[in-house]
């Protein structure tokens, strides 16, 4: 498997996800409504699934999706990184938290550190993301975090999304 960094933010540590956070994907994934623009809900086999997904990422395309910890207490309250699922057109900038770590700026915060490592560690030429149109919350963040329309196009689900991209951290383009 790829060596997975971690990254230390104010209020966050995102590591590599570890089966001891199962629970957590399984509290997430049974929760229709955090859910449902992940592809949720899930049964606690399903969610597994997405565990052991995350981590052969990682394996295959030595980049992938971190764990985000909360640094006060150690709690698992999600995952942000990147991903490119077999037959996708593109790589994406994706999350999720638990409901009850929503609200408090986890999202941006890991984000803006994931955007700022991909740019600097992986030398990126680009950073983006995609989200169906109905995903207010998650077009909401992109805009906090300045992305910008920059393509439309239809992924392989048939569905249509806008392509946005991130800037590069300190206005360099």
């Amino acid at each position: 498997m790829a060596m997975i960094s971690t990254i230390k933010t104010q209020r966050l540590v995102l590591r590599a996800p570890e089966e001891s956070n199962l629970p957590t994907f399984v509290e997430f994934y049974a929760d229709g409504d955090a859910s449902r623009f992940s592809g949720g809900p899930k049964t606690a086999e399903e969610a597994l699934a997405k565990l052991v997904a995350i981590r052969d990422h990682w394996a295959e395309k030595g980049f992938g999706v971190w764990a985000i910890e909360q640094q006060s207490d150690g709690k698992m309250v999600g995952v942000c990184g990147f991903n490119w699922p077999t037959g996708w057109l593109r790589r994406e900038l994706t999350w999720w938290l638990l409901p009850s770590a929503q609200g408090q700026g986890f999202a941006t915060e890991a984000s803006q550190a994931v955007i700022e490592y991909a740019y600097r560690e992986y030398k990126w030429e680009l950073v983006e993301t995609h989200m169906k149109d109905e995903n207010e919350p998650a077009r909401r963040l992109v805009e906090r975090l300045g992305g910008k329309v920059i393509d439309r196009l239809e992924f392989s689900d048939g569905v249509t999304r806008n392509i946005f991209a991130f800037p590069k951290p300190n206005g360099k383009s």
